[in-house]
């Protein structure tokens, strides 16, 4: 079977959001400085579309992981972990012939020369992943479908995957889509497909140094131009913040089944790292950036944008990684709750902040009346607003402490 049936539709959701893609094991460092020099490295997890499953599953949305794990004992770890989560990994595949990816990396930002990672997923059980061998069903069973163009860079099989996921058709559920430009990934390839599935998607996310890097686009307004089909596109800015572009309708669902400042010393902004048909409808969904069903059909977003910026915090960085997933996790769970855009990005910011203030890709977010708190406050507050590390655990203490 070459992609879903014609009409294919899910009658009753049970999934906030569905995420596809490779998630790996990672071995993080001991201690500062080259691979060559590190003496020891411990064992996580890195994948951006499991980081965002995971940070979705503990803010108390139901999420999904699907991917392709090799039949290996890094891929029992890989399942088992997400899992511990709370994230539904049923819809894995085990690849009895192909094995799980791994990566090494080193303590420094990914931004700077010193950065080095060293993968070994060429050949991978995920690059594997075709629209032949994936489950469809489960993949249009949520609110939101998750993907991110890591995936497209993996094999022709992959890229031609995610051209089906974005195609336009009848039951599609809102499709968000995470550039994640990746230069060590697209060697010899074409990254400008990134844009080709950017506007096929819903909801959109990008840096504008990936615009620049992987398009040659300068600046948000540019990127909008280029980009003009998604009903909401997030450009992040770096420690400018972030400029969303929302067309039509107000962006969100209608209800939820789910229970700055410039940078200063030492600190650094919540910003991550930053074809076919490409013309055409923004979903078959067509409702805008709703997560409604068929009843939003004749409410296509058509009508001018509404652009909101929303600075960055400041927060006092552990590690580098993560951010950008954590902040697309942040932006999707307010968007399930139907929530504004300015605190959609605002939630987005928090939850980039907590992975920002710990070692890994993953952590616990901060508590969601704390997070509603700090969106609430007034753009002066929130423009001096500086976390660090431990934030998120402080609330839950002081709370503990008030509890009778």
């Amino acid at each position: 079977m070459s992609g879903p049936a014609a009409g294919t539709a899910v009658a009753a959701t049970t999934t906030d959001v569905v995420c596809l893609g490779e998630s790996m094991v990672t071995f993080l460092p001991s201690q500062p400085g080259r691979l060559a020099d590190v003496p020891s490295f411990g064992r996580g997890i890195g994948g951006a579309e499991s980081n965002v499953a995971c940070a979705l599953a503990a803010a108390g949305h139901r999420a999904a992981w699907v991917g392709r794990v090799g039949a290996d004992g890094f891929g029992d770890h890989l399942v088992e972990t997400i899992a511990s989560y709370g994230v539904d990994t049923s819809a894995v595949r085990r690849d009895p012939f192909r094995p799980t990816g791994i990566y090494f990396r080193t303590a420094t930002d990914r931004g700077t020369d010193t950065h080095e990672v060293a993968y070994y997923r060429a050949g991978s059980a995920a690059s594997a992943m075709s629209p032949a061998n994936v489950p469809y069903e489960e993949l249009f069973a949520g609110r939101i479908l998750h993907l991110s163009g890591i995936t497209a860079a993996l094999s022709g099989d992959c890229l031609a995957l995610l051209r089906e996921l974005t195609a336009a058709r009848p039951g599609r559920p809102l499709v968000s889509f995470d550039v994640n430009h990746r230069p060590h990934l697209w060697r010899g390839g074409d990254a400008s497909v990134l844009l080709e599935l950017a506007r096929r998607a819903d909801l959109v996310f990008v840096g504008e140094d990936e615009a620049e890097e992987a398009w040659g686009i300068v600046g948000a307004e540019a990127i909008r131009a280029a980009v003009p089909e998604p009903s909401v596109l997030v450009v992040k800015r770096g420690s400018a913040g972030a400029t969303v572009f929302a067309s039509g309708l107000r962006p969100g669902p209608r209800s939820s089944n789910a229970g700055g400042a410039e940078n200063a010393p030492g600190a650094r902004s919540t910003e991550g790292g930053g074809g076919e048909d490409a013309a055409g409808p923004r979903s078959s969904n067509a409702g805008g950036a709703e997560c409604g069903g068929a009843e939003d059909a004749a409410a296509d977003a058509t009508g001018p944008d509404t652009v909101t910026h929303v600075p960055a915090l400041l927060v006092d960085v552990v590690a580098a990684v993560g951010a950008g997933d954590a902040f697309a996790a942040g932006f999707l769970s307010a968007t399930l709750r139907g929530l504004p855009v300015r605190d959609r990005v605002r939630h987005g910011h928090l939850m980039a902040a907590a992975v920002l203030t710990v070692p890994g890709d993953l952590t616990e977010p901060p508590a969601r009346d704390h997070a509603d708190r700090l969106v609430a406050l007034g753009d002066d507050a929130w423009g001096t607003l500086r976390l660090g590390p431990g934030w998120t655990a402080a609330d839950r203490a002081s709370e503990e402490v008030r509890t009778p």
